[in-house]
């Protein structure tokens, strides 16, 4: 039986090397070019054909997709504040959910199976809550280290404890969204892998189970989306209001 991982073995499809750089297309980018696509597609669409009083079906799914992540976006950032994150938080749920989708179709590649693509997304909103922490409080953001009411003989004892919880978020946001992604198609390749090689008589059985993991697998793709996004809506909350 084929190696249940190589769904995710990356392969060069067009090679381009400039100097001692590879900058070769490979399947994985052509993976997040379509999630990009699909997303800017879609609002696009919408755009190009004005918002109507009735919506279609497009622009329905992405009003009720929006007023969702609005309201989300509201809950931990606040209304005031929150009102300019807003199409950052959009977009970034929209392409996870593509990415954990595209990823479901046969053939296809998960991007966000990829630590490295996770990882470059949870450092870089890190980056960001930092520069947001003190672009509005200036050196008063260090007061994130000092859990309000603390005693204050507890505070030596504390600042390391937040500066290891603060350094943890990304590793926690990129470690969670690859290894869903990547156990959740683990499982799904194993169970087509059996369906394909064992007997006739018991094939039906694990490509049953691939059916149900698979519908399963698309729940979680949302979830995982909504996860990500909604903890990057407390880690901003957390640096705008300093707890």
């Amino acid at each position: 039986m084929e190696s249940p991982l190589h769904h995710f073995e990356v392969h060069t499809i067009i090679p381009i090397h400039i100097g001692g750089l590879d900058l070769s297309i490979n399947n994985a980018i052509v993976a997040m070019w379509v999630g990009l696509a699909i997303v800017a597609g879609a609002f696009m669409l919408v755009v190009s054909r004005g918002v109507n009083p009735v919506p279609g079906k497009l622009q329905s799914v992405l009003e009720v997709a929006l007023e969702f992540i609005r309201s989300m976006v509201y809950e931990f950032i606040g209304e005031e504040e929150g009102k300019k994150y807003v199409p950052f938080i959009a977009t970034l749920f929209l392409f996870i959910l593509a990415c954990n989708l595209i990823g479901l179709v046969p053939g296809s590649y998960t991007i966000t199976s990829q630590v490295a693509v996770t990882g470059a997304i949870a450092v870089g909103i890190f980056i960001m809550t930092l520069v947001i922490g003190f672009g509005k409080h200036g050196m008063h953001f260090f007061g994130i280290l000092v859990p309000p009411g603390i005693p204050k003989i507890m505070i030596p004892l504390m600042i390391p404890i937040e500066i290891i919880s603060m350094l943890a978020r990304p590793i926690s946001l990129a470690v969670r969204l690859f290894a869903n992604m990547t156990a959740g198609h683990t499982v799904l390749a194993v169970l087509f892998g059996l369906a394909m090689t064992g007997p006739l008589w018991l094939g039906w059985l694990p490509f049953s189970f691939t059916i149900v993991i698979n519908g399963l697998e698309i729940a979680i793709a949302f979830i995982q989306a909504y996860i990500f996004t909604t903890l990057t809506c407390v880690y901003i909350g957390d640096v705008i209001k300093l707890h």
